[in-house]
């Protein structure tokens, strides 16, 4: 085998959708203020009883039935996420044992809103060196448990949710060449940290850097793949803000691309988000099996991940 492939998709959100109507009660904020700034019309939210690794064996269920696989078939399970509670056992070890996958590598990955195409890049990796013949990559995040329901600036970008990727050995590259760093002097940028936790950001610096140095950035992603930025079928940018999402879009020369857009009804859901807006736009037919889709995280640590995969 020469290389891996995302075989399947799924993803999960929890039941309760909290509206910017809603909001409004709580802070001092309307519906015109929330979609004039960030985009977000609602927002998923889970409940106590919904840890993270809850909602992460939710979506990775759906993967594997997606391919037509059972738990056993896996042998290595990936958790990006950055709210778990518990240190130990990791949320990937509490996936295996809801999901009964026997005897899996299980490691978390902590990179924020860039989490999943680190955790993606790092299966590859491990598929095409022989690691590892099949692997569940998931990208899952509770915000609502390290938000400031009292901050108005950060409490209507947030939402919870889990996306998930079977990802497997291919005769031909399905994942194509990560390109990945950070810029660690600006990483207080965005923080969760606190006893409790608290999420916080400096929105103008995140906004600045997002939408002026992470184009160029991206369009290298595409280069390692081969690819010019106008023959990919979608880009599912980290769904962090409208306002971030359209003007990066636009700029990474994406012309005949889906642009996902899944913020709006789901909000900023961290590390799940770019797999759970990916499995929606395969669900709603929105690309074909095989088409190239850009998918490039960003955020948390001011950390960066990209790379051009084949749509299962």
């Amino acid at each position: 085998m020469n290389g891996s492939r995302i075989a399947a998709v799924g993803h999960y959100q929890p039941a309760k959708v909290l509206t910017n109507e809603d909001l409004a009660g709580i802070v001092d904020t309307s519906d015109e203020w929330i979609r004039s700034r960030v985009g977000i019309r609602t927002r998923h939210i889970a409940g106590p009883d919904e840890p993270v690794d809850e909602l992460a064996a939710h979506a990775a269920a759906k993967a594997l039935a997606a391919a037509g696989l059972t738990p056993a078939d896996i042998d290595l399970v990936l958790v990006a996420t950055s709210t778990a509670v518990d240190r130990s056992p990791n949320t990937a070890a509490r996936v295996a044992s809801r999901l009964v996958i026997p005897q899996a590598a299980t490691m978390d990955l902590n990179v924020v809103c860039a989490g999943f195409t680190h955790a993606l890049a790092t299966a590859d990796h491990a598929v095409r060196a022989g690691g590892a013949c099949r692997a569940l990559v998931i990208g899952a995040d509770k915000m609502s448990d390290v938000t400031d329901w009292s901050d108005r600036t950060t409490c209507v970008l947030v939402g919870d949710g889990a996306g998930a990727a079977v990802v497997e050995a291919a005769d031909e590259p399905g994942i194509g060449p990560v390109l990945w760093g950070s810029v660690p002097e600006m990483g207080n940028a965005v923080r969760i940290e606190g006893t409790p936790p608290r999420f916080a950001q400096e929105g103008q610096s995140v906004y600045r850097w997002a939408t002026t140095q992470l184009p160029p950035i991206a369009r290298r992603a595409c280069e390692r793949a081969g690819l010019e930025p106008a023959d990919l079928a979608a880009v599912v940018l980290h769904q962090a803000n409208l306002r971030i999402i359209e003007p990066l879009a636009e700029k990474i020369g994406a012309v005949n691309a889906v642009v996902a857009r899944d913020v709006t009804e789901s909000g900023n859901t961290s590390a799940a988000s770019i797999p759970l807006a990916l499995s929606k736009l395969v669900e709603q037919g929105a690309v074909a099996t095989g088409d190239p889709v850009l998918l490039f995280g960003f955020g948390g640590n001011l950390s960066y991940a990209g790379q051009v995969v084949r749509c299962p």
